[in-house]
Protein backbone atom coordinates (compact mmCIF):
# COMPACT_ATOMS: atom_id res chain seq x y z
CA UNK A 1 0.00 0.00 0.00
CA UNK A 2 2.87 2.36 0.74
CA UNK A 3 4.23 1.89 -2.81
CA UNK A 4 0.78 2.53 -4.28
CA UNK A 5 0.39 5.72 -2.22
CA UNK A 6 3.77 7.02 -3.32
CA UNK A 7 2.94 6.27 -6.95
CA UNK A 8 -0.38 8.06 -6.67
CA UNK A 9 1.24 11.06 -5.00
CA UNK A 10 3.62 11.51 -7.92
CA UNK A 11 0.60 11.87 -10.22
CA UNK A 12 -0.77 14.73 -8.11
CA UNK A 13 0.81 18.16 -8.47
CA UNK A 14 -0.17 21.19 -6.43
CA UNK A 15 0.97 24.77 -6.12
CA UNK A 16 3.15 25.25 -3.03
CA UNK A 17 0.76 27.55 -1.18
CA UNK A 18 1.12 27.85 2.58
CA UNK A 19 -0.24 24.77 4.36
CA UNK A 20 -0.74 22.62 1.25
CA UNK A 21 2.18 20.25 1.75
CA UNK A 22 0.82 19.06 5.09
CA UNK A 23 -2.52 18.20 3.46
CA UNK A 24 -1.35 16.60 0.21
CA UNK A 25 0.16 13.53 1.83
CA UNK A 26 0.68 10.30 -0.13
CA UNK A 27 -2.45 8.84 1.48
CA UNK A 28 -4.58 11.84 0.59
CA UNK A 29 -3.19 11.96 -2.94
CA UNK A 30 -4.08 8.30 -3.42
CA UNK A 31 -7.66 8.98 -2.29
CA UNK A 32 -7.92 12.11 -4.48
CA UNK A 33 -6.59 10.25 -7.51
CA UNK A 34 -9.13 7.43 -7.07
CA UNK A 35 -11.96 9.96 -6.94
CA UNK A 36 -10.59 11.83 -9.95
CA UNK A 37 -10.37 8.61 -11.98
CA UNK A 38 -13.95 7.65 -11.18
CA UNK A 39 -15.68 11.03 -11.31
CA UNK A 40 -13.84 13.62 -13.40
CA UNK A 41 -15.06 12.52 -16.82
CA UNK A 42 -18.64 12.41 -15.54
CA UNK A 43 -18.32 15.93 -14.18
CA UNK A 44 -17.30 17.16 -17.64
CA UNK A 45 -20.23 15.32 -19.20
CA UNK A 46 -22.63 16.87 -16.70
CA UNK A 47 -21.29 20.32 -17.59
CA UNK A 48 -21.98 19.66 -21.26
CA UNK A 49 -25.54 18.68 -20.43
CA UNK A 50 -25.93 22.01 -18.65
CA UNK A 51 -24.74 23.88 -21.73
CA UNK A 52 -27.33 22.13 -23.90
CA UNK A 53 -30.19 23.09 -21.56
CA UNK A 54 -29.03 26.71 -21.39
CA UNK A 55 -28.53 27.01 -25.16
CA UNK A 56 -32.06 25.73 -25.76
CA UNK A 57 -33.37 28.51 -23.54
CA UNK A 58 -31.23 31.17 -25.17
CA UNK A 59 -31.74 30.12 -28.80
CA UNK A 60 -35.32 28.86 -28.70
CA UNK A 61 -36.72 30.55 -25.55
CA UNK A 62 -37.60 27.09 -24.22
CA UNK A 63 -37.07 27.04 -20.47
CA UNK A 64 -36.28 23.89 -18.45
CA UNK A 65 -39.24 21.71 -17.50
CA UNK A 66 -40.15 18.89 -15.14
CA UNK A 67 -38.85 15.44 -16.16
CA UNK A 68 -41.47 12.73 -16.80
CA UNK A 69 -43.11 11.19 -13.73
CA UNK A 70 -40.93 8.56 -12.10
CA UNK A 71 -40.40 6.68 -8.86
CA UNK A 72 -38.80 9.88 -7.57
CA UNK A 73 -42.06 11.79 -7.85
CA UNK A 74 -44.80 9.16 -7.51
CA UNK A 75 -43.16 6.59 -5.21
CA UNK A 76 -43.72 6.39 -1.45
CA UNK A 77 -40.05 6.79 -0.46
CA UNK A 78 -38.70 9.09 2.25
CA UNK A 79 -35.23 10.32 3.06
CA UNK A 80 -33.32 8.42 5.77
CA UNK A 81 -34.10 9.25 9.41
CA UNK A 82 -32.93 12.79 10.10
CA UNK A 83 -30.19 13.45 12.68
CA UNK A 84 -31.71 15.35 15.60
CA UNK A 85 -29.47 18.39 15.19
CA UNK A 86 -30.55 18.89 11.58
CA UNK A 87 -34.15 19.16 12.83
CA UNK A 88 -33.33 22.03 15.24
CA UNK A 89 -35.22 25.25 14.58
CA UNK A 90 -33.29 28.50 14.58
CA UNK A 91 -30.53 29.98 12.49
CA UNK A 92 -27.32 29.00 10.74
CA UNK A 93 -24.54 31.56 10.51
CA UNK A 94 -22.63 31.75 7.26
CA UNK A 95 -19.19 32.99 6.34
CA UNK A 96 -15.86 32.14 4.73
CA UNK A 97 -14.03 29.57 6.83
CA UNK A 98 -10.75 30.51 5.15
CA UNK A 99 -10.80 33.80 7.11
CA UNK A 100 -9.96 32.50 10.56
CA UNK A 101 -11.23 35.43 12.62
CA UNK A 102 -14.63 35.37 10.90
CA UNK A 103 -14.89 31.60 11.28
CA UNK A 104 -14.18 31.79 15.02
CA UNK A 105 -16.71 34.61 15.49
CA UNK A 106 -19.33 32.52 13.71
CA UNK A 107 -18.75 29.60 16.07
CA UNK A 108 -19.03 31.76 19.20
CA UNK A 109 -22.09 33.21 20.95
CA UNK A 110 -23.66 36.43 19.69
CA UNK A 111 -24.31 39.57 21.76
CA UNK A 112 -27.20 37.90 23.63
CA UNK A 113 -25.01 34.95 24.64
CA UNK A 114 -26.58 32.43 22.25
CA UNK A 115 -24.84 30.43 19.57
CA UNK A 116 -26.31 29.66 16.17
CA UNK A 117 -27.82 26.21 15.72
CA UNK A 118 -25.51 25.54 12.78
CA UNK A 119 -22.45 27.02 11.12
CA UNK A 120 -22.24 27.21 7.32
CA UNK A 121 -18.45 27.07 6.99
CA UNK A 122 -18.11 28.26 3.44
CA UNK A 123 -15.46 27.79 0.76
CA UNK A 124 -17.84 28.70 -2.06
CA UNK A 125 -19.49 32.04 -2.82
CA UNK A 126 -18.07 33.88 0.19
CA UNK A 127 -14.62 32.32 -0.33
CA UNK A 128 -11.81 33.60 -2.50
CA UNK A 129 -11.88 30.72 -5.03
CA UNK A 130 -8.13 30.14 -4.83
CA UNK A 131 -6.18 27.10 -3.71
CA UNK A 132 -4.90 29.02 -0.70
CA UNK A 133 -8.51 29.60 0.39
CA UNK A 134 -9.39 25.91 0.05
CA UNK A 135 -6.25 24.90 1.96
CA UNK A 136 -6.98 27.37 4.76
CA UNK A 137 -10.56 26.16 4.88
CA UNK A 138 -9.45 22.54 5.26
CA UNK A 139 -6.99 23.38 8.02
CA UNK A 140 -9.43 25.68 9.83
CA UNK A 141 -12.26 23.15 9.72
CA UNK A 142 -10.06 20.47 11.23
CA UNK A 143 -8.87 22.82 13.96
CA UNK A 144 -12.43 23.95 14.67
CA UNK A 145 -13.73 20.39 15.05
CA UNK A 146 -10.89 19.73 17.48
CA UNK A 147 -11.59 23.06 19.25
CA UNK A 148 -8.03 24.17 18.59
CA UNK A 149 -8.74 27.06 16.23
CA UNK A 150 -7.29 30.41 17.28
CA UNK A 151 -6.00 33.57 15.62
CA UNK A 152 -4.02 36.66 16.56
CA UNK A 153 -4.61 39.85 14.55
CA UNK A 154 -1.45 41.81 15.28
CA UNK A 155 -2.50 44.84 13.26
CA UNK A 156 -5.62 45.29 15.39
CA UNK A 157 -4.09 43.76 18.53
CA UNK A 158 -6.93 41.28 18.87
CA UNK A 159 -6.97 37.59 19.74
CA UNK A 160 -9.64 35.12 18.68
CA UNK A 161 -10.42 31.72 20.21
CA UNK A 162 -13.36 29.36 20.50
CA UNK A 163 -15.41 29.97 23.63
CA UNK A 164 -16.48 27.17 25.95
CA UNK A 165 -19.79 25.45 25.36
CA UNK A 166 -21.43 23.33 22.69
CA UNK A 167 -20.52 24.36 19.15
CA UNK A 168 -23.03 24.72 16.32
CA UNK A 169 -23.18 21.75 14.01
CA UNK A 170 -21.01 22.21 10.91
CA UNK A 171 -22.50 22.57 7.42
CA UNK A 172 -19.63 22.40 4.94
CA UNK A 173 -20.00 24.12 1.57
CA UNK A 174 -17.41 23.54 -1.15
CA UNK A 175 -17.13 25.07 -4.59
CA UNK A 176 -19.46 23.71 -7.27
CA UNK A 177 -18.77 20.97 -9.80
CA UNK A 178 -18.82 23.54 -12.63
CA UNK A 179 -15.37 24.74 -11.49
CA UNK A 180 -11.87 23.28 -11.68
CA UNK A 181 -8.90 24.00 -9.41
CA UNK A 182 -6.06 24.80 -11.85
CA UNK A 183 -3.43 24.70 -9.11
CA UNK A 184 -4.06 21.00 -8.38
CA UNK A 185 -3.68 18.45 -11.16
CA UNK A 186 -3.76 14.68 -11.62
CA UNK A 187 -1.68 13.52 -14.59
CA UNK A 188 -1.58 17.15 -15.70
CA UNK A 189 -5.38 17.64 -15.69
CA UNK A 190 -6.98 20.14 -13.27
CA UNK A 191 -8.95 18.55 -10.46
CA UNK A 192 -12.64 19.35 -10.15
CA UNK A 193 -13.03 22.00 -7.42
CA UNK A 194 -16.07 20.30 -5.83
CA UNK A 195 -14.22 17.00 -5.73
CA UNK A 196 -11.11 18.57 -4.20
CA UNK A 197 -12.95 20.50 -1.49
CA UNK A 198 -15.19 17.59 -0.53
CA UNK A 199 -12.25 15.19 -0.45
CA UNK A 200 -10.20 17.48 1.81
CA UNK A 201 -13.13 17.94 4.17
CA UNK A 202 -13.93 14.23 4.40
CA UNK A 203 -10.29 13.21 4.79
CA UNK A 204 -9.43 15.70 7.54
CA UNK A 205 -12.35 17.43 9.32
CA UNK A 206 -14.65 14.52 8.44
CA UNK A 207 -12.29 12.05 10.02
CA UNK A 208 -12.20 14.13 13.20
CA UNK A 209 -15.98 14.48 13.20
CA UNK A 210 -16.47 10.74 12.71
CA UNK A 211 -14.09 10.11 15.58
CA UNK A 212 -16.21 12.34 17.81
CA UNK A 213 -19.45 10.70 16.71
CA UNK A 214 -20.56 13.82 14.84
CA UNK A 215 -22.47 13.84 11.58
CA UNK A 216 -20.69 15.18 8.50
CA UNK A 217 -23.00 17.54 6.66
CA UNK A 218 -22.66 19.33 3.31
CA UNK A 219 -24.49 21.94 1.32
CA UNK A 220 -24.35 21.13 -2.40
CA UNK A 221 -24.21 24.33 -4.49
CA UNK A 222 -25.04 25.26 -8.09
CA UNK A 223 -26.72 21.95 -8.97
CA UNK A 224 -28.85 21.86 -12.12
CA UNK A 225 -29.92 18.22 -12.58
CA UNK A 226 -30.69 15.11 -10.55
CA UNK A 227 -27.81 13.34 -12.28
CA UNK A 228 -25.50 15.79 -10.55
CA UNK A 229 -26.72 14.79 -7.10
CA UNK A 230 -26.07 11.19 -8.16
CA UNK A 231 -22.48 12.28 -8.83
CA UNK A 232 -22.22 13.44 -5.20
CA UNK A 233 -23.83 10.23 -3.99
CA UNK A 234 -21.16 8.25 -5.80
CA UNK A 235 -18.46 10.52 -4.38
CA UNK A 236 -19.72 9.80 -0.86
CA UNK A 237 -20.04 6.07 -1.61
CA UNK A 238 -16.46 5.90 -2.94
CA UNK A 239 -15.19 7.84 0.06
CA UNK A 240 -16.86 5.55 2.59
CA UNK A 241 -15.43 2.54 0.75
CA UNK A 242 -11.91 3.94 0.44
CA UNK A 243 -11.59 5.54 3.89
CA UNK A 244 -12.20 3.04 6.70
CA UNK A 245 -12.74 5.79 9.27
CA UNK A 246 -15.83 6.92 7.30
CA UNK A 247 -17.33 3.44 7.07
CA UNK A 248 -19.84 4.01 9.88
CA UNK A 249 -20.01 7.81 9.62
CA UNK A 250 -23.25 9.70 9.11
CA UNK A 251 -22.95 11.80 5.95
CA UNK A 252 -25.85 13.98 4.85
CA UNK A 253 -26.29 16.67 2.19
CA UNK A 254 -28.70 19.53 1.56
CA UNK A 255 -29.23 20.74 -2.00
CA UNK A 256 -29.10 24.48 -2.61
CA UNK A 257 -31.99 25.34 -4.91
CA UNK A 258 -30.22 28.15 -6.73
CA UNK A 259 -30.58 27.40 -10.43
CA UNK A 260 -33.67 27.47 -12.60
CA UNK A 261 -33.24 23.85 -13.81
CA UNK A 262 -32.94 22.70 -10.20
CA UNK A 263 -36.39 24.14 -9.44
CA UNK A 264 -37.91 21.52 -11.75
CA UNK A 265 -35.98 18.58 -10.28
CA UNK A 266 -35.98 19.16 -6.52
CA UNK A 267 -37.75 15.91 -5.71
CA UNK A 268 -35.57 13.93 -8.13
CA UNK A 269 -32.45 15.41 -6.54
CA UNK A 270 -33.39 14.22 -3.07
CA UNK A 271 -34.19 10.80 -4.51
CA UNK A 272 -30.84 10.49 -6.27
CA UNK A 273 -28.93 11.43 -3.10
CA UNK A 274 -30.37 8.27 -1.55
CA UNK A 275 -28.87 7.54 1.87
CA UNK A 276 -27.22 10.96 1.98
CA UNK A 277 -30.36 13.08 1.38
CA UNK A 278 -31.22 15.58 4.09
CA UNK A 279 -33.00 18.62 2.67
CA UNK A 280 -33.37 21.58 0.33
CA UNK A 281 -32.30 25.20 0.77
CA UNK A 282 -33.97 28.32 -0.68
CA UNK A 283 -30.98 30.11 -2.21
CA UNK A 284 -32.68 33.31 -3.33
CA UNK A 285 -29.89 35.38 -4.89
CA UNK A 286 -28.36 32.74 -7.12
CA UNK A 287 -31.81 31.61 -8.22
CA UNK A 288 -32.62 35.13 -9.41
CA UNK A 289 -29.26 35.29 -11.21
CA UNK A 290 -29.94 31.93 -12.86
CA UNK A 291 -33.37 33.09 -14.03
CA UNK A 292 -31.75 36.17 -15.57
CA UNK A 293 -29.33 33.93 -17.47
CA UNK A 294 -31.99 31.58 -18.82
CA UNK A 295 -34.25 34.42 -20.05
CA UNK A 296 -31.40 36.70 -21.16
CA UNK A 297 -32.32 36.70 -24.85
CA UNK A 298 -36.09 36.97 -24.38
CA UNK A 299 -37.30 40.58 -24.86
CA UNK A 300 -40.51 39.75 -22.98
CA UNK A 301 -38.61 38.78 -19.82
CA UNK A 302 -36.83 42.03 -18.92
CA UNK A 303 -36.97 42.48 -15.16
CA UNK A 304 -37.58 45.63 -13.14
CA UNK A 305 -34.98 46.77 -10.62
CA UNK A 306 -34.02 43.60 -8.77
CA UNK A 307 -33.81 45.45 -5.44
CA UNK A 308 -37.60 45.70 -5.33
CA UNK A 309 -38.23 42.03 -6.18
CA UNK A 310 -39.02 40.54 -2.77
CA UNK A 311 -39.64 36.80 -2.52
CA UNK A 312 -42.47 37.41 -0.05
CA UNK A 313 -44.43 39.69 -2.38
CA UNK A 314 -43.57 38.12 -5.75
CA UNK A 315 -46.06 35.24 -6.07
CA UNK A 316 -44.24 33.07 -8.62
CA UNK A 317 -41.00 33.19 -6.62
CA UNK A 318 -42.82 32.58 -3.34
CA UNK A 319 -44.43 29.51 -4.88
CA UNK A 320 -41.04 28.11 -5.91
CA UNK A 321 -40.05 28.05 -2.27
CA UNK A 322 -43.44 26.87 -1.05
CA UNK A 323 -43.01 23.98 -3.45
CA UNK A 324 -39.56 23.36 -1.95
CA UNK A 325 -41.10 23.13 1.52
CA UNK A 326 -43.89 20.87 0.27
CA UNK A 327 -41.38 18.43 -1.22
CA UNK A 328 -39.43 18.37 2.04
CA UNK A 329 -42.59 17.76 4.07
CA UNK A 330 -43.67 15.00 1.68
CA UNK A 331 -40.30 13.25 1.82
CA UNK A 332 -39.25 13.81 5.45
CA UNK A 333 -36.47 16.26 4.55
CA UNK A 334 -35.59 19.60 6.16
CA UNK A 335 -36.40 22.90 4.38
CA UNK A 336 -33.85 25.66 5.02
CA UNK A 337 -34.62 29.31 4.26
CA UNK A 338 -32.61 32.20 2.89
CA UNK A 339 -30.01 34.67 4.11
CA UNK A 340 -30.35 37.74 6.33
CA UNK A 341 -27.43 39.86 5.14
CA UNK A 342 -27.65 43.09 7.17
CA UNK A 343 -24.50 44.09 9.04
CA UNK A 344 -24.38 46.00 12.34
CA UNK A 345 -24.06 49.77 12.22
CA UNK A 346 -22.92 52.41 14.76
CA UNK A 347 -26.32 54.04 14.09
CA UNK A 348 -29.00 52.46 16.33
CA UNK A 349 -31.76 53.58 13.95
CA UNK A 350 -30.18 51.58 11.13
CA UNK A 351 -29.87 48.56 13.39
CA UNK A 352 -33.52 48.82 14.42
CA UNK A 353 -34.67 49.06 10.82
CA UNK A 354 -32.50 46.11 9.85
CA UNK A 355 -33.83 44.04 12.75
CA UNK A 356 -37.45 44.78 11.80
CA UNK A 357 -36.81 43.72 8.20
CA UNK A 358 -35.01 40.55 9.28
CA UNK A 359 -37.72 39.64 11.77
CA UNK A 360 -40.47 40.05 9.16
CA UNK A 361 -38.53 38.04 6.59
CA UNK A 362 -37.82 35.14 8.93
CA UNK A 363 -41.37 35.18 10.30
CA UNK A 364 -42.61 34.75 6.72
CA UNK A 365 -40.18 31.88 6.13
CA UNK A 366 -41.22 30.16 9.35
CA UNK A 367 -44.89 30.45 8.39
CA UNK A 368 -44.15 28.82 5.02
CA UNK A 369 -42.70 25.80 6.87
CA UNK A 370 -38.96 26.47 6.85
CA UNK A 371 -37.26 25.37 10.06
CA UNK A 372 -34.10 27.50 9.83
CA UNK A 373 -32.63 30.34 7.82
CA UNK A 374 -29.20 31.86 7.39
CA UNK A 375 -27.64 35.00 8.83
CA UNK A 376 -24.43 36.78 7.84
CA UNK A 377 -23.41 38.31 11.19
CA UNK A 378 -23.69 37.31 14.83
CA UNK A 379 -25.18 40.73 15.68
CA UNK A 380 -28.53 39.75 14.11
CA UNK A 381 -28.38 36.05 14.99
CA UNK A 382 -31.05 36.02 17.68
CA UNK A 383 -33.38 38.30 15.72
CA UNK A 384 -33.14 35.97 12.73
CA UNK A 385 -33.46 32.73 14.70
CA UNK A 386 -36.30 33.56 17.09
CA UNK A 387 -39.20 33.44 14.59
CA UNK A 388 -38.41 29.81 13.75
CA UNK A 389 -37.93 28.83 17.38
CA UNK A 390 -41.09 30.56 18.59
CA UNK A 391 -43.43 29.31 15.88
CA UNK A 392 -42.22 25.72 15.96
CA UNK A 393 -42.00 25.81 19.77
CA UNK A 394 -45.65 26.90 19.95
CA UNK A 395 -46.71 23.55 18.54
CA UNK A 396 -47.62 24.98 15.13
CA UNK A 397 -47.66 22.39 12.35
CA UNK A 398 -47.77 22.80 8.56
CA UNK A 399 -51.14 22.02 6.99
CA UNK A 400 -51.76 19.08 4.68
CA UNK A 401 -52.07 21.55 1.80
CA UNK A 402 -48.53 22.83 2.49
CA UNK A 403 -47.18 19.30 2.02
CA UNK A 404 -48.56 18.87 -1.52
CA UNK A 405 -46.12 20.12 -4.21
CA UNK A 406 -48.93 20.16 -6.80
CA UNK A 407 -50.43 23.14 -4.98
CA UNK A 408 -47.41 25.21 -5.98
CA UNK A 409 -46.77 24.88 -9.73
CA UNK A 410 -43.65 26.44 -11.20
CA UNK A 411 -44.39 29.39 -13.50
CA UNK A 412 -41.61 31.84 -14.38
CA UNK A 413 -42.94 35.37 -14.89
CA UNK A 414 -41.72 38.96 -15.00
CA UNK A 415 -42.02 40.60 -11.56
CA UNK A 416 -43.93 43.84 -11.19
CA UNK A 417 -41.98 47.05 -10.75
CA UNK A 418 -40.19 49.85 -12.60
CA UNK A 419 -37.03 49.84 -14.69
CA UNK A 420 -34.88 52.76 -13.51
CA UNK A 421 -31.47 54.12 -14.34
CA UNK A 422 -30.90 54.55 -10.62
CA UNK A 423 -31.46 50.82 -10.19
CA UNK A 424 -28.80 50.19 -12.84
CA UNK A 425 -26.51 52.66 -11.07
CA UNK A 426 -26.98 50.76 -7.83
CA UNK A 427 -26.07 47.52 -9.56
CA UNK A 428 -22.98 49.22 -11.00
CA UNK A 429 -21.81 50.45 -7.61
CA UNK A 430 -22.42 47.08 -6.00
CA UNK A 431 -20.40 45.45 -8.75
CA UNK A 432 -17.41 47.79 -8.36
CA UNK A 433 -17.38 47.28 -4.60
CA UNK A 434 -17.72 43.52 -4.89
CA UNK A 435 -14.93 43.04 -7.43
CA UNK A 436 -12.65 45.27 -5.34
CA UNK A 437 -13.18 42.91 -2.41
CA UNK A 438 -12.56 39.92 -4.67
CA UNK A 439 -9.22 41.38 -5.74
CA UNK A 440 -8.36 41.66 -2.05
CA UNK A 441 -8.97 37.92 -1.60
CA UNK A 442 -12.50 38.05 -0.21
CA UNK A 443 -15.53 36.41 -1.71
CA UNK A 444 -17.83 38.25 0.72
CA UNK A 445 -17.80 41.95 1.49
CA UNK A 446 -19.97 44.37 3.43
CA UNK A 447 -21.39 46.83 0.87
CA UNK A 448 -23.81 49.75 1.12
CA UNK A 449 -24.89 50.22 -2.48
CA UNK A 450 -26.75 53.39 -1.41
CA UNK A 451 -23.73 54.89 0.36
CA UNK A 452 -23.99 58.66 0.68
CA UNK A 453 -27.69 58.75 -0.19
CA UNK A 454 -30.40 59.85 2.26
CA UNK A 455 -32.45 57.34 4.19
CA UNK A 456 -31.82 54.36 6.43
CA UNK A 457 -30.01 51.57 4.63
CA UNK A 458 -27.68 49.11 6.38
CA UNK A 459 -24.63 47.69 4.67
CA UNK A 460 -25.23 44.14 3.49
CA UNK A 461 -22.83 41.20 3.37
CA UNK A 462 -22.67 40.54 -0.36
CA UNK A 463 -21.12 37.49 -1.98
CA UNK A 464 -20.57 36.15 -5.49
CA UNK A 465 -24.28 35.56 -6.04
CA UNK A 466 -24.96 39.29 -5.69
CA UNK A 467 -22.20 40.16 -8.13
CA UNK A 468 -23.68 37.67 -10.57
CA UNK A 469 -27.18 39.18 -10.18
CA UNK A 470 -25.89 42.71 -10.75
CA UNK A 471 -23.95 41.75 -13.88
CA UNK A 472 -26.91 39.81 -15.28
CA UNK A 473 -29.41 42.62 -14.78
CA UNK A 474 -27.10 45.23 -16.33
CA UNK A 475 -26.38 42.96 -19.32
CA UNK A 476 -30.08 42.19 -19.85
CA UNK A 477 -30.84 45.91 -20.02
CA UNK A 478 -28.04 46.53 -22.53
CA UNK A 479 -29.09 43.60 -24.75
CA UNK A 480 -32.71 44.75 -24.96
CA UNK A 481 -31.99 48.49 -24.76
CA UNK A 482 -34.43 48.57 -21.87
CA UNK A 483 -36.12 51.91 -21.33
CA UNK A 484 -36.58 53.57 -17.97
CA UNK A 485 -40.24 53.29 -17.00
CA UNK A 486 -40.69 56.98 -16.13
CA UNK A 487 -38.48 58.87 -18.59
CA UNK A 488 -37.99 56.44 -21.45
CA UNK A 489 -34.19 56.74 -21.16
CA UNK A 490 -32.59 53.88 -23.07
CA UNK A 491 -29.95 51.55 -21.66
CA UNK A 492 -26.85 50.89 -23.71
CA UNK A 493 -23.16 50.20 -23.10
CA UNK A 494 -22.33 53.91 -23.09
CA UNK A 495 -24.85 54.61 -20.35
CA UNK A 496 -23.55 51.75 -18.22
CA UNK A 497 -19.94 52.84 -18.72
CA UNK A 498 -20.89 56.37 -17.63
CA UNK A 499 -22.60 55.05 -14.50
CA UNK A 500 -19.57 52.92 -13.64
CA UNK A 501 -17.31 55.97 -14.05
CA UNK A 502 -19.52 58.18 -11.89
CA UNK A 503 -19.77 55.59 -9.15
CA UNK A 504 -16.02 54.99 -9.25
CA UNK A 505 -15.39 58.73 -8.83
CA UNK A 506 -17.74 58.86 -5.83
CA UNK A 507 -16.14 55.81 -4.23
CA UNK A 508 -12.60 57.15 -4.68
CA UNK A 509 -13.63 60.44 -3.06
CA UNK A 510 -14.68 58.45 0.01
CA UNK A 511 -11.67 56.10 0.23
CA UNK A 512 -8.04 56.76 1.10
CA UNK A 513 -4.77 55.27 -0.17
CA UNK A 514 -3.11 54.88 -3.54
CA UNK A 515 -3.22 51.06 -3.35
CA UNK A 516 -6.92 51.11 -2.56
CA UNK A 517 -7.63 53.49 -5.43
CA UNK A 518 -5.65 51.32 -7.84
CA UNK A 519 -7.64 48.25 -6.79
CA UNK A 520 -10.95 50.07 -7.40
CA UNK A 521 -9.83 51.20 -10.86
CA UNK A 522 -8.85 47.63 -11.65
CA UNK A 523 -12.24 46.46 -10.36
CA UNK A 524 -14.05 48.70 -12.86
CA UNK A 525 -12.08 47.24 -15.75
CA UNK A 526 -12.95 43.71 -14.66
CA UNK A 527 -16.59 44.69 -14.08
CA UNK A 528 -16.82 45.98 -17.65
CA UNK A 529 -15.38 42.74 -19.01
CA UNK A 530 -17.80 40.70 -16.88
CA UNK A 531 -20.77 42.72 -18.17
CA UNK A 532 -19.53 42.47 -21.76
CA UNK A 533 -19.24 38.69 -21.39
CA UNK A 534 -22.86 38.47 -20.29
CA UNK A 535 -24.06 40.58 -23.22
CA UNK A 536 -22.28 38.00 -25.42
CA UNK A 537 -24.08 35.18 -23.51
CA UNK A 538 -20.85 34.05 -21.86
CA UNK A 539 -21.92 33.45 -18.25
CA UNK A 540 -18.53 32.33 -16.97
CA UNK A 541 -18.26 32.63 -13.20
CA UNK A 542 -15.85 35.14 -11.73
CA UNK A 543 -14.64 32.19 -9.68
CA UNK A 544 -13.39 30.52 -12.87
CA UNK A 545 -10.81 33.25 -13.55
CA UNK A 546 -7.27 32.99 -12.28
CA UNK A 547 -5.68 36.09 -10.78
CA UNK A 548 -3.36 36.22 -13.81
CA UNK A 549 -6.38 36.33 -16.14
CA UNK A 550 -7.90 39.16 -14.12
CA UNK A 551 -4.61 41.06 -14.32
CA UNK A 552 -4.67 40.73 -18.10
CA UNK A 553 -8.26 41.97 -18.25
CA UNK A 554 -7.32 44.99 -16.13
CA UNK A 555 -4.40 45.79 -18.45
CA UNK A 556 -6.48 45.49 -21.65
CA UNK A 557 -8.59 48.23 -23.26
CA UNK A 558 -12.00 48.84 -21.71
CA UNK A 559 -14.50 46.14 -22.65
CA UNK A 560 -17.34 48.70 -22.84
Amino acid sequence: MRKVSLLMSTRVKFAPVEGAAALFTPAFCEYLTRLHEHLDARAHDLRQRRVAVLERALRQHVLPAHPPASEATVGAWRVPPMPDELKKPGIEISGPCSITSMFINALNPGPEGERAAGDLDDDEDSGGHRLIDTVRSANNRLAAVNRELSFVDRERNRSYSIADGELPFFMHRERGLHLDEPDVTVDGKPVNAALLGTALTLFYAGRAQAGRGQGIYFYLPKLEAAAETRWYRDLFDLSQTHLPFLGEATIRAIVLVESLPCVYEMEEMLYELGPYAAGLNAARWDLKASIFEFVMTDPDQVWPDRFGVDIKTTPFLANVFRRLVAICLKRGAVPIGGMATALPSPDPDINRAAAEAIRADKQWEAEQGFIRGWVAHIFHMKTAGDPFKKLIGSGWKPTAQMADPDNYPVAIKVPEGPVTVEGTRRNARMLIEYVEGWLGGRGAKGIDSLEGKPGIHPALMEDLATGRMSVAQIAQRIIHRARETRTGAEHDAALVKRLLGEELADILARRQGAETHARYRKAVKIAMRWIKNYTELNFRSLGAYSRAELDRIAAAPDAL
